[in-house]
């Protein structure tokens, strides 16, 4: 007979916290349909699918056969995603599509490992087979010159560099201070990934850039920018109150169609604090291995291009950098979890496969591109990694240091505030669906009351 096992304290709080990181689950449904597993129905629809597509199509085409087949397996796959892996922590949409997610970036995964144990030359043939123009493609070093005539600087030149990828990489920094939540993490990286550039510029030519254009166009206007927009657009959620009213409860056309819309935005927002006093030595290294895993993510960016050899405005290119960046999402909050919940002991699963995917693109370029890497110089290596370690430490003291001296002497827990918040909404509308006749007690200029409000909120609550 098997003996029964009961669960201490200490496990519960560790399954519910991993969890919630890994596991997120929809509260408040509002609408059974599209959250009902449908599986009987799914497979129906798979196996009407496949026959059709088996029997139906003409198979005399043998390069369209591979192509068929590989999306369908594809397709099949993400399916299998939608109703075998977790959420991850974030429900919307819907979990659906985060799962998806998880897939993509699984068969990614599987995709490098597979890559990794061709030679060079079925590498070639297995890019030539998904694009025939890539047999002529030319690496960007070898047709354009990089940091000419630097002393020579007009307007017209200036804006010149005003284009696409100024552009994209504004709103790319805008993207990535959504996801860090932090200026000073966010300006870390910017500062250490221009260092990155110059001590890469000895293998990649195209890092190299005239002294205007990196310090003013690139860290000052396109990163700062960026930075800036981003962080105020988390100021703007996190001085918000979510209480979220159901599409059932509400009976105007306009706003069933605002509502739905809605269901894109985020259903809460988490104030960030990667470090405090408090910070342990784990908790700082932790802070340092994302710091390198970031700026690697980046580097395979460039490096993939190169040793490849396909452009950046091919699909190869911004295909892979628009899908890292969907993964990073989730990725950034369950090792921003782990880093700061002791009860969660494990990173996230896409976690997990994220810090694998960036590894295994390090590895692809490395094997690919020995002769590139036959030309590293060690030592700038080394100075790279001591700068990323010596200019991590400063941005990190900074942070603890501007905490102790300027934040907030005596903060609550943005939970508890949420709880008061909800607790007062059902008093008065008897819902937690509603949305008329609550209090708000964060505003921009004081998002985080006061004790003193704080012990006026019971009161009212009480």
């Amino acid at each position: 007979m098997l003996g029964s096992h009961t669960l201490s304290k200490n496990d519960v709080n560790y399954r519910m916290h991993f969890r919630m990181i890994n596991e997120q689950q929809v509260e408040d449904i509002t609408i059974d349909f599209f959250y009902k597993p449908h599986t009987i129905t799914l497979l129906t629809c798979t196996v009407l699918s496949l026959m059709y597509f088996a029997f139906t199509r003409d198979d005399g085409n043998p390069d369209n056969n591979l192509w068929v087949g590989l999306i369908l397996v594809i397709s099949f796959f993400l399916i299998i995603s939608v109703l075998a892996f977790p959420n991850g922590p974030f429900t919307r949409p819907h979990p659906a599509i985060w799962r998806i997610v998880f897939g993509l970036s699984v068969l990614y995964f599987l995709f490098l490992v597979f890559i990794i144990f061709l030679n060079w030359q079925q590498v070639k043939q297995l890019m030539y087979w998904l694009d025939p123009n890539l047999r002529y493609a030319k690496r960007e070093a070898d047709i354009m010159e990089y940091a000419v005539n630097c002393h020579v600087i007009t307007w017209e030149r200036i804006l010149s560099h005003f284009d696409i990828f100024a552009f994209s990489h504004f709103w790319g920094w805008g993207m990535k201070a959504l996801l860090i939540r932090s200026y000073g993490l966010c300006w870390t990286i910017s500062i250490t990934w221009e260092l990155t550039e110059l001590f890469f510029m000895h293998l990649l030519p195209n890092f190299a850039e005239c002294w205007w254009d990196q310090v003013i166009l690139d860290i000052l206007l396109c990163n700062g920018g960026g930075i800036w927009l981003g962080m105020t657009v988390c100021r703007f959620l996190e001085m918000r109150t979510y209480h979220w009213a159901s599409i059932k409860d509400i009976h105007t056309t306009t706003g069933k169609i605002k509502r739905a819309v809605l269901q894109f935005t985020p259903a809460s927002w988490t104030y960030v604090r990667w470090l405090d006093p408090k910070s342990s030595l784990q908790r700082v290294t932790g802070v340092y291995l994302f710091m390198i895993i970031w700026q690697l993510t980046e580097l395979n960016t460039f490096f993939l291009k190169h040793i490849f050899v396909f452009p950046a405005s091919h699909a190869l290119s911004w295909c892979r950098i628009l899908f890292i960046g969907i993964i990073t999402a989730p990725t950034v909050r369950q090792y921003y979890a782990y880093l700061t919940d002791t009860q969660c002991k494990r990173v996230g699963t896409q976690c997990w496969v994220f810090g694998a995917i960036a590894f295994l693109e390090a590895l692809a370029c490395i094997k690919f591109g020995q002769d590139l890497f036959s030309k590293t110089q060690i030592l700038y290596v080394i100075l790279w990694l001591l700068c990323l370690a010596f200019i991590t430490f400063l941005c990190l003291y900074g942070m603890v240091w501007y905490a102790e001296t300027y934040g907030p002497r005596e903060k609550v827990c943005n939970c508890e505030i949420m709880f008061l918040e909800v607790k007062l909404m059902v008093r008065h509308c008897g819902s937690s669906h509603c949305l008329v006749g609550v209090p708000h007690f964060r505003s921009q200029e004081n998002p985080y009351p006061t004790p003193t409000v704080i012990n006026n909120i019971k009161k009212d609550s009480s």
